[in-house]
């Protein structure tokens, strides 16, 4: 090897080690403001609870890094293999999803010790494994700790819906200073429509940097001329449309959307509620307080959100329209003024005519079914169920939320969830035809 290859192979090993490092302290981070109690509960089938996300995504590392590659690795318990598998059929049997918030044991502390016990094992496998073994597994650190973000966010996500259902109303962190919600409360002129030309457009990652494989492969799409709002639907315009009568109008809802509204007995997004003096109140993760019109409107459906397009005259964006809109000039310059700090609740927009909130405040729902680009292929192995067996019945969503990780947002990421789900950070932008 010479003097280059071996200063190559030192930075590389130096930049993995640093990723790891500050995603695994991420993730303690956020679960620090909990107490034990907090993380064993599951309050729904889809909602993990904290101490399974962070023994999940240590599972990650042990079993596809340590435990095939690193001579002399032993687990804390073998047992760890079944109950945090998520959904790896390759890998082997799992505990229920559904039935995650069972699990008292391994208790919180055994968590803990199961995360260090890793993480020293990792160290210790960056620093010191062979340099063919590094270059071939360094990739699969990258997506381990890619993977790790991805659960910061639902580790924010579930436990707000958690204490959502505590009567008590508790906040997330009773350290963290609440918003004044009086800077909040100004009201913003209608969305600014911006005009694109369309045309033959690349849609997709280019290789320079990280992706997910369901970024990929880049290839052409033709886009119609079409217009996009410069930022997301406000709390204040989306209770027009309930003041219209939106969620008890059947013509402006998609049959399923239609049969889940009056199944779920809904009339207000997620964590709304509606008090005795006639106002609305949200829960939000720094606790319950009223509803304030300037801010984004978030943990609404798919369902909800088209609803609301064909309320308002118009329509939700194809995520190729959605990508084609943040891949612009424009959108660049905008994407260098954002914050790239989480918060725990979508800010108002600035007031300004630019393209804002791209990826800062909530992800946005597209009209784009969850399916592969021409000629996708899953990465070999379990690792290809990471996202390719989900594309069937969920819809695309693009930019970032407030509580998405730092430096986990991209033009190009594509987020998916089934049309009714509410407890992401989901919003709305609108589109048109030009």
């Amino acid at each position: 090897m010479t003097t280059t290859d071996t200063q190559r192979t030192g930075t590389e090993r130096a930049e993995t080690l640093e990723l790891f490092r500050r995603v695994r302290a991420l993730t303690e981070a956020l679960a620090a403001p909990l107490s034990a109690e907090d993380q064993v509960v599951q309050s729904m089938p889809d909602v993990s609870p904290t101490k399974w996300h962070r023994a999940h995504t240590t599972w990650f590392f042990e079993t596809f890094v340590l435990g095939p590659e690193h001579p002399g690795y032993q687990s804390p318990d073998p047992a760890y293999a079944y109950l945090f598998n998520s959904y790896y059929e390759q890998v082997g049997d799992r505990h229920p999803r559904a039935q995650r918030g069972l699990i008292s044991r391994p208790t919180v502390d055994d968590v803990s010790h199961y995360r260090r016990h890793v993480d020293a094992a990792m160290e210790e496998f960056v620093a010191s494994s062979p340099d063919p073994v590094f270059d071939r597994l360094r990739d699969i650190i990258e997506v381990g700790c890619h993977h790790e973000q991805q659960h910061q966010e639902l580790l924010l996500m579930d436990i707000k819906h958690v204490l959502s259902c505590n009567p008590l109303d508790p906040r997330y962190d009773v350290r963290a200073a609440t918003a004044e919600p009086g800077a909040r409360t100004f009201t913003l002129d209608e969305p600014v429509f911006i005009d694109f030309e369309g045309g033959l457009v690349d849609i997709g990652h280019d290789g320079n940097g990280f992706s997910f494989d369901n970024e990929t492969p880049r290839h052409t799409v033709l886009l119609t001329p079409y217009r996009i709002a410069n930022r997301v639907v406000t709390t204040g315009e989306w209770r027009a449309f309930m003041a219209d009568g939106g969620y008890s109008r059947a013509e402006l809802w998609l049959s399923d959307g239609w049969a889940t509204v009056q199944s779920q007995g809904w009339d207000a997004p997620l964590y709304w509620q509606h008090e005795d003096n006639g106002e609305w109140s949200v829960f939000t993760l720094e606790g319950r307080r009223p509803v304030i019109d300037a801010e984004p409107v978030v943990h609404v459906s798919h369902y909800e959100a088209d609803a609301y397009a064909r309320w308002a005259g118009a329509r939700l964006p194809t995520e190729f329209e959605w990508e084609h809109m943040a891949a612009s000039p424009t959108a660049r310059a905008a994407r260098s003024r954002s914050s790239d700090a989480t918060h725990l609740h979508p800010a108002p927009a600035p007031r300004s005519d630019a393209l804002v909130q791209l990826s800062t405040e909530v992800w946005q729902w597209t009209s784009s079914a969850y399916l592969p680009y021409p000629r996708f292929t899953p990465a070999p192995g379990a690792l290809g169920e990471y996202n390719g067996k989900f594309m069937s019945n969920q819809m695309v969503l693009r930019g970032g939320a407030c509580v998405t990780s730092p430096g986990h947002v991209r033009p190009t990421y594509r987020n998916f969830f089934p049309p009714s789900a509410r407890w992401a950070f989901s919003g709305v932008r609108l589109a048109a035809d030009a």
